[in-house]
């Protein structure tokens, strides 16, 4: 999730743990820092921009490697605050709470998050959330606020932080029902039209959870569709884009491939642009304006010439994307101009192989 809401959660748990020995207000500041210490991993220095990616919430996230440092941070709370000295145990619990809240939210995301690091080295990431879902954030930053300007703790506020933490967990589990809907709404809509995807995802679109995308993998095609959670099959759109995968053959052996594909859970799109070779994560960013692209390779005479990686930014959002998501979470069923033009009816069987879209050759 993003910081804000990192150091609002924080906050939270620090109050509601903490807040009745040392107060609202240093329980809630305590607990924020707190809350932001597992993603000081982006200062590590990693020298290639894909490991900076692929191993971003590793084991600063990990349940078994904060339970390790919760006594550390914990022992410098009771040593901080006079309030927490006969409380020793519960400081280390809050702290641990504090931690393992981070990383349960960050796993809620598509992102992904090694929680169980060094056991299981793979990422948990639902795809239930988006990154940043005012819903979500805006209880825990009421009562945040509040803590600041409260000295003295009182049964009010302790009743309060506890209701903000309870709706925004509860929105949490709203998410993850609501994703698993739409994916059986989307998994039904491509059979209806003869697909059934290699693989398929469901996220919700940018700072809501009632508009969706899903995301299908049929081979050398994927499909977006995006659906609204409360709504009629016929506001279900849907576009098909090439995934460039005909160029794996030209790239193998390749360890920048091989670290994105396994990240992306096979969610990857290859393409050519500028003389360069580049691999998107199709999970996070909405085509064509992927939020992690990278540069692998250059394009040779005799095929792609392998480079170090290089990471290619792009806009957050391509025009028209705020017209056409207040649209359809308003229940109108609007194309999105970024991909109108590869728009296809799903009313009737879809033969994919029959869509006519360039293929690129190495």
């Amino acid at each position: 999730m993003d910081s804000v809401t990192q150091f609002a959660l924080g906050a939270a748990v620090g109050a509601a743990a903490l807040g009745p020995r040392i107060g609202p207000r240093k329980a809630a500041l305590a607990g924020g820092l707190l809350g932001t210490v597992p993603d000081l991993d982006v200062l590590f220095p990693f020298e290639d921009p894909i490991d900076s990616f692929t191993l971003h919430r590793g084991a600063s996230h990990s349940f078994f490697v904060q339970a390790l440092a919760a006594p550390l941070f914990g022992e410098a709370m009771v040593r901080l605050f006079k309030g927490l000295r006969d409380q020793r145990l519960q400081t280390y619990l809050a702290v641990y709470l504090i931690f393992v809240t981070h990383a349960v939210i960050d796993a809620l995301t598509i992102y992904g998050t090694r929680v169980f690091w060094p056991l299981i080295r793979d990422p948990v990431g639902s795809g239930s959330i988006f990154i940043i879902d005012p819903l979500y954030s805006l209880p825990l930053l009421f009562v945040v606020i509040w803590a600041f300007f409260k000295g003295n703790w009182s049964r009010r506020f302790g009743l309060s932080v506890v209701t903000a933490l309870a709706l925004s967990t509860a929105y949490l589990g709203w998410g993850l029902i609501a994703q698993q809907v739409v994916k059986e709404r989307a998994a039904a809509v491509l059979a209806e039209a003869g697909v059934v995807p290699e693989r398929l995802m469901a996220s919700p679109t940018p700072f809501n959870s009632l508009f969706w995308k899903a995301i299908a993998v049929d081979g050398e095609r994927y499909i977006n569709l995006y659906l609204p959670l409360f709504g009629s099959r016929d506001q279900v759109t849907a576009y098909v884009h090439p995934r460039g995968t005909e160029r794996l053959g030209c790239l193998e052996g390749s360890e920048a491939l091989a670290k994105l594909a396994a990240f992306s859970d096979g969610f990857f799109r290859i393409e050519a642009e500028g003389g360069e070779i580049l691999v998107s994560d199709l999970r996070m960013g909405m085509t064509p304006n992927y939020v992690f692209r990278f540069a692998i390779a250059k394009d040779g005479d005799a095929g792609p010439v392998e480079m170090a990686p290089e990471r290619r930014r792009t806009t957050r959002s391509a025009a028209g994307d705020t017209q056409w998501l207040f649209a359809n979470l308003s229940g109108e069923a609007m194309l999105r101009p970024a991909e109108a033009p590869m728009v296809v009816d799903l009313s009737g069987p879809l033969h994919l192989a029959e869509r006519e879209i360039p293929q690129e050759t190495c």
